[in-house]
């Protein structure tokens, strides 16, 4: 990254387009792969944070750009609107998910289905068909796809790999957790990895599963201890928080973690969560930049607009983007140098890390 606005690739060079790119998770985790990529984002809020932080951008509705605009994209990715499929949303995805499912077919023979979508009531339900209707459309097939979603998203990611499939893709799906890859926050995505050269796989956990009540120390020795939030943040001194959620909707129950485990999911509602044990004249909350560390976002990243703590919240993770990226290319990270890489300023890091891929997983 260059003094200034660095500059940036034109659309018909980028190697990745980016749907529903939001603040910048899966592209600041390519600039990390040295990938060049375009995000496709609607939200002013997001695309003042990717602007600030020197990312390619076109500001618009996905569902009116098309494939042929990015002829060079030889990797297509994307994390399509949660809300109406999360539990801590209204839900009205999770009911409407046969509906969804039902249009997958339709949309693999070309078939128009914008007046179906309309009867979903709400139009970020069928936002997550679009990737599908991109690896349609587009005129020579991706090299890889990724794909990233809440959980509750996992059989329409089941839907896609049938028809991917059928189109010479190899496909492979699932639910990762955050803290397998040294994201110091328990947090679950429903992945989908599609690849045209090699067989798909996810990626293989480097550190160990968070288990309420198991020390840090106890688990399979062959992988590294979860990260933990004071070691992410660099806080010496021991901490509590209290999540802003109350176990089964109580208020009074609210869940606590010490800073020697992973955070809660980092959502929105973040900076609502309270620390206790902080030190004095230090705020009682997560700042906006401490959440995107948590997030795994570099620790001077521009974050930019409104609603920060949403956009940090919506986004993916770049350590686990970056996992899943090298896996879509049959590879994988050098965990030692991923440990430096989410040290380092954005600056540092912008325009790719060295030896941070490995020539592994097709071998």
């Amino acid at each position: 990254m260059t003094d200034g606005q660095p500059p940036s690739p034109l659309p018909t060079q980028v190697e990745m387009v980016d749907l529903f790119a939001g603040p910048g998770g899966l592209d600041v985790a390519a600039h990390w792969l040295g990938i060049s990529v375009t995000g496709i984002e609607w939200d002013a809020d997001a695309c003042a944070t990717r602007a600030k932080a020197g990312l390619h951008t076109k500001q618009d509705d996905v569902r009116l750009s098309k494939p042929a605009n990015y002829p060079e994209a030889r990797i297509l990715s994307g994390g399509p609107p949660c809300q109406t499929y999360t539990v801590a949303g209204h839900g009205t995805g999770r009911r409407a998910l046969d509906q969804v499912l039902s249009f997958v077919d339709a949309i693999a023979q070309g078939d128009d289905i914008t007046e179906d979508l309309a009867q979903l009531g709400d139009v970020r339900t069928g936002l997550v068909l679009e990737p599908l209707r991109w690896a349609v459309e587009a005129g020579a097939p991706y090299e890889a796809i990724v794909l990233e979603q809440v959980p509750a998203v996992l059989p329409v990611w089941g839907a896609f790999a049938r028809v991917l499939e059928d189109r010479g893709y190899s496909v492979d799906y699932g639910i990762l957790h955050t803290e397998d890859f040294g994201v110091p926050q328990t947090r679950r995505r429903a992945i989908l990895i599609a690849r045209r050269d090699g067989e798909a796989k996810l990626p293989k956990p480097t550190h160990r599963r968070y288990r309420k009540g198991q020390e840090r120390g106890e688990g399979d020795q062959s992988l590294r201890p979860w990260k933990t939030m004071g070691e992410a943040l660099g806080w010496s001194k021991q901490f509590t928080v209290v999540s802003n959620y109350g176990t089964g909707g109580n208020p009074k129950d609210r869940g606590q973690r010490l800073s020697t485990q992973p955070a809660f999911t980092v959502t929105g509602k973040v900076s609502r969560n309270r620390l206790i044990g902080r030190p004095e004249g230090k705020p009682d909350r997560f700042t906006d930049d401490e959440a995107g560390r948590l997030q795994t976002f570099p620790p001077d990243y521009p974050w930019s607009g409104r609603g920060i703590a949403q956009q940090i919240g919506n986004a993916i993770p770049p350590r686990l983007a970056a996992h899943v990226l090298a896996a879509a290319q049959g590879k994988e990270l050098d965990v030692k140098i991923m440990d430096r890489c989410v040290k380092l300023s954005w600056r540092d890091t912008y325009n790719g890390v060295d030896g941070l891929l490995k020539d592994t997983l097709d071998h």
